[in-house]
């Protein structure tokens, strides 16, 4: 069985500051850790259950390819979270799974601290099909073995962690 897999850092800003964030798919490519999120398709920030938002993506193994995401959960600068499924493929072989949902979430959680926030973000596959938890235990192990550090947080060129960037400026 394929566990969730939960981590949590705080930032030194309010909750409402990166669930603006959070909220604003155009926004996802700026704390994207993977390297995938390649852009938005239109749309305007989240604003509750059931909304749903598109992302262009890219990864070695699909090329390009699009995601529309389900939001799940929603609760104003304390909860969100959503279920990606297929939209648009990249590789003929990957058609049949368009549109499919998979069962795997993923949410973030916000929990003020003073004037920080502790962020608690969640990648949950356990209620996904056994080929899809076949398939990320597989790239998991794979990681670590070409990389030791696989699954810690990558940094930006100034040295910041790339997860959970909340930048300067008016969000």
């Amino acid at each position: 069985m394929t566990e969730p897999v939960c981590v949590s850092r705080r930032i030194d800003v309010p909750a409402a500051r990166v669930f603006a964030i959070l909220a604003d798919p155009a926004r996802h490519p700026d704390i994207d850790g993977s390297g995938m999120l390649r852009e938005a398709i239109a749309g305007a920030p989240v604003r509750g259950v059931g909304d749903t938002f598109g992302m262009r993506m890219h990864n070695d193994h699909m090329g390009d390819y699009e995601m529309l995401n389900y939001v799940t959960e929603y609760e104003q600068d304390r909860r969100i979270g959503w279920e990606p499924v297929l939209a648009r493929a990249g590789r003929p072989e990957d058609e049949a799974e368009v549109g499919a949902r998979s069962g795997h979430r993923w949410g973030y959680e916000l929990t003020p601290d003073g004037q920080a926030t502790v962020v608690t973000e969640t990648y949950d596959c356990s209620s996904a099909p056994d080929w899809l938890k076949k398939v990320i235990r597989r790239r998991r192990a794979l990681a670590r073995e070409h990389d030791p550090h696989a699954g810690e947080p990558r940094q930006d060129r100034g040295g910041r962690n790339k997860q959970l960037i909340v930048p300067n400026g008016p969000v």
